[in-house]
């Protein structure tokens, strides 16, 4: 097959590229040619020991190793089955399961957070605890599953294969609080108005909650917000299902393919789990225009329309959709074998550029090369201790955590600043996320990876890249100083009456003090002046009628009645999102474009980094160990801090008789929203900034010589 033959002239061809990839002094690309060809004879009769195989061994040992490199299920192997035991078919693969774990939990968790938080009644910061799930699993399973699936023998697919299998079971956990509360009240029973009455009844009316005595089976202030824990159980599985595929399969890939075409391989596979994201941005928004309850009511009946701000999409579907597709995925996988055929040839002809130490004391990582670390479970210190002597790889892990933390806040909360802060629905926010997200996020990373194998870059160049590209992503953090004014809401950010400026704004008003409003009812309306109100009873409106999808209301005492009398609109509203005037929606789509690609531009290049700067035997667990920090120091904080400042400038909160549980943030501040983004976004790319440095000026390379005598040593 050509499949085959291109992986085996990839293994012809690495005896040249080896040469040119020697390591060489810190500030060249290793062209050594003099001692090339001894060096590589030395390589790779060390590797030959290692790995366990010799160029003289029998026919015996060589039919036993074929036949455990045969792709199939147990004891089903056929001969047809047989071309898609390649590292291409691999990779398509891994890439479909690399894709399905962004579109579940980058894509569809992060478009419907604002849709789950109105759904359920949560705040910011219980759905930080919801994202942060993910990679509080993740870091729990990350030193199990790379310590004992980088074992030699392992099986390396079952892991990941197994690993789709509890994402899957995340997914149907994740869409479970849909099918367990009732259906979505998203109007009440009655209109909304404006009903002027005596002052007890005005009371009664608008505290709800101490009517709940007498009328229980109204439950106005019914709480949800224990849903928030069926949500971290799912996202605790999502990370334990996903944990093997960025660890387990980058070294599966590695292993298999040549040093050449790895940063290839690898800038695709990346690729694809970047794409993930941005289709499930797409279609989960998509998904949104559906009435969450469309099985059992019709929205028409409702008079509700996706424009209005109590419309709830379906946004449970693309869970179970994803379920189904994990398991479908994971059978594939389970059928390859722990390692491709030509694989021992590919890692014979690969050379070392882990980093040394610049005095003559024995090297720490040539002895946990020795031990290989993931045989016994007593090496586990050893194997820690050892990585953590390499200046290189430790300042790659706090670079790495420094652009989690960022990536991560930005990937839960961003469709949500945008959407407020554009005041634009939550559809065409993942719409604009997704737009960005696949040539920005999918494009830099594929062409990171191109750019390391086009220009045949040793370590330190790789870590020199990451590092301009880092430092180029920092000065287009000024994107989220390109805001849009507040929008006008009557009593929050705009007065009722114009001799209010200056006075603590409230929702009621002279207009509206007679009506007997609920905070319990919030339906917002759009008033002819183009100012938000909180429901048609504050707005003053005192009819309602319902056209087709949509309710128009009269007669509203609150809107209209400042305009000058050439000016005088009529007192009427509907029940949809104002239309923002605000116009600079592209120049943030721009700006943010360009720092997305400059942020995942250096991912690809810092992951071959971090696998060239430490032994081969150490990259599955170096993976683990810089996962650990990536999630302990970056992406697990992270959705906790941006959700707790999201919530600073939350400057209406929907009100609910249970106080502890809280409600949705309805009015956010647009000023502080973006001030708090652009800070966090500042400051993480300066600290990666600075690790990136301190990776590449702590970097030295192995010289020829030293390369040949640590190999002849082993």
């Amino acid at each position: 097959m050509s499949t085959s033959q291109s992986v085996v002239g990839d293994c012809n061809s690495m005896s040249t590229v080896a040469t040119l990839e020697t390591s060489a002094p810190k500030h060249s690309n290793g062209n050594g040619s003099g001692n090339g060809s001894g060096s590589m004879n030395n390589n790779n009769s060390a590797r030959s020991s290692r790995v366990g195989s010799a160029t003289g061994s029998g026919t015996a040992a060589d039919g036993e190793t074929l036949e455990q490199q045969r792709f199939g299920w147990h004891r089903f192997q056929p001969q047809w089955l047989q071309r898609f035991c390649t590292a291409k078919w691999a990779l398509f693969w891994l890439c479909w399961g690399g894709a399905l774990q962004g579109l579940i939990v980058n894509g569809f968790v992060n478009v419907n957070i604002s849709t789950i938080e109105r759904r359920f009644g949560l705040r910011s910061r219980q759905t930080g605890l919801v994202a942060s799930g993910y990679d509080l699993a993740s870091f729990v399973c990350l030193v199990p599953v790379t310590y004992y699936g980088g074992r030699r023998g392992a099986s390396k697919p079952c892991f990941i294969a197994i690993g789709l299998l509890l994402m899957g079971l995340g997914s149907l956990i994740f869409a479970l609080p849909h099918f367990l509360v009732g259906s979505y009240r998203a109007t009440i029973a009655e209109a909304n108005v404006c009903e002027r009455a005596n002052q007890t009844t005005v009371r009664k009316m608008s505290d709800p909650c101490a009517s709940l005595e007498l009328e229980p089976e109204l439950e106005p202030g019914e709480s949800l917000t224990w849903t928030v824990w069926l949500f971290f159980v799912a996202q605790l599985l999502h990370g334990a299902g996903a944990s093997p595929l960025f660890t387990l399969g980058v070294t599966y890939l590695d292993e298999n393919v040549s040093t050449k075409m790895s940063s290839v391989y690898l800038g695709i596979y990346y690729t694809m789990a970047i794409i993930g994201p941005a289709v499930g941005y797409v279609l989960g928004g998509q998904l949104l225009l559906i009435y969450t309850d469309f099985v059992a009511v019709d929205a028409a009946d409702l008079s509700l329309t996706s424009d209005s701000k109590v419309w709830i999409g379906a946004w449970w579907i693309g869970f179970v959709f994803a379920a189904l597709v994990c398991l479908l995925i994971a059978i594939p996988i389970f059928g390859y074998p722990k390692s491709l055929p030509g694989a021992e040839q590919l890692q014979l002809a690969k050379v070392s550029e882990a980093h040394t130490k610049k005095s003559a004391e024995p090297d720490a990582e040539a002895v946990a090369g020795k031990s290989e670390p993931g045989r016994r479970l007593g090496e586990l210190p050893h194997a820690v201790l050892s990585l953590f002597r390499n200046p290189t790889f430790f300042f790659l892990n706090l670079a790495g955590a420094t652009e989690g933390l960022v990536i991560a806040g930005f990937a839960a909360f961003l469709p949500k600043q945008i959407e407020n802060q554009f005041g634009i629905s939550p559809v065409i926010s993942a719409l604009v996320m997704g737009l960005i997200t696949v040539p920005a996020g999918g494009g830099g990373t594929f062409l990171g990876g191109y750019l390391v194998k086009k220009w045949q870059l040793a370590c330190g160049g790789i870590i020199k890249m990451c590092l301009l590209a880092t430092l180029l992503a920092t000065l287009f953090t000024s994107c989220f100083l390109v805001t849009c004014p507040n929008a006008q809401f009557a009593g929050v950010t705009t007065a009722y009456e114009p001799g209010q400026a200056g006075q603590a704004l409230t929702l009621e008003a002279s207009c509206n003090a007679n009506c007997g409003c609920s905070r319990s009812n919030y339906d917002p309306i759009c008033g002819a002046d183009g100012i938000m109100y909180y429901s048609p009873c504050f707005a003053g409106c005192g009819h309602e009628q319902q056209l087709d999808t949509l309710k128009n209301y009269s007669n509203c005492s609150c809107i209209g009645r400042w305009q000058e009398p050439q000016q005088l609109l009529l007192p009427e509203a509907t029940n949809v999102v104002c239309e923002s005037k605000c116009q600079n929606l592209p120049y943030f789509v721009a700006l943010c474009f360009v720092l997305m690609l400059f942020t995942f531009l250096a991912t690809m290049p810092a992951l071959s980094a971090t696998l060239r700067c430490v032994q081969d035997e150490q990259r599955s667990f170096c993976l683990g160990l810089q996962w650990i920090k990536v999630r302990l120091l970056g992406t697990i904080p992270a959705p906790l801090i941006f959700g707790a400042l999201i919530d600073e400038s939350c400057v209406l909160w929907h009100e609910s008789c249970e106080a502890p549980a809280g409600g949705a943030c309805l009015v956010y501040d647009n000023f502080y929203i973006s001030r708090y983004m652009w800070l966090l976004a500042l400051i993480g790319k300066l600290c990666s900034v600075l690790f990136f440095l301190g990776a590449w000026w702590c970097y030295v390379p192995p010289s020829e010589s030293a390369n040949a005598k640590k190999d002849s040593e082993i």
